[in-house]
């Protein structure tokens, strides 16, 4: 299964963006900014540029697991609002320069830390809808996972 981020809005506080599964729009995706990053960079560039907990993924391709678990998200705090997954996210793996890159529920840039939100762009600076969105996308991404399917995603 093959997701892919197209950014179409970048500005000093949050990046917007649009989500396709296998080349179908799915939703919309807030991000922290776009500083122009990119994963062929060197790690060492990557971390002159990145602002920590207000930079967007490094453009580039990426695999996704849903089999590590976050123990932020599993924790008493998210314990109700993630208890369908146990903590089990998606998790962009090998992100240079960032750690725990993870798909998630939010509104707000303040809600990223780095990671991509899901859900309606409605409002200027947010998404909508999140919790929804999030609940959709992880089954589809789930039943994937489930059958063997590798998962990558592009963020562009």
């Amino acid at each position: 299964m093959n997701l892919l981020v197209r950014r179409t809005y970048n500005c000093p506080a949050y990046c917007i963006g649009r989500l396709y599964i296998n080349t179908v729009y799915f939703c919309d995706v807030l991000e922290d900014c776009d500083r122009g990053l990119k994963k062929t960079w060197p790690e060492s560039q990557i971390k002159k540029v990145k602002v920590p907990g207000a930079t967007a993924i490094p453009k580039g391709t990426y695999a996704v697991t849903l089999k590590v678990q976050s123990p932020k998200f599993s924790s008493y705090k998210y314990r109700n609002q993630y208890a369908f997954c146990n903590g089990y996210l998606p998790r962009l793996l090998g992100v240079p320069g960032f750690d725990g890159c993870l798909i998630h529920i939010g509104n707000t840039a303040k809600d990223t830390e780095g990671c991509l939100l899901v859900g309606k762009n409605t409002r200027k600076g947010m998404v909508t809808d999140s919790t929804t969105t999030f609940r959709q996308l992880y089954a589809i991404l789930k039943a994937a996972d489930d059958k063997g399917e590798n998962i990558s995603i592009t963020i562009q």
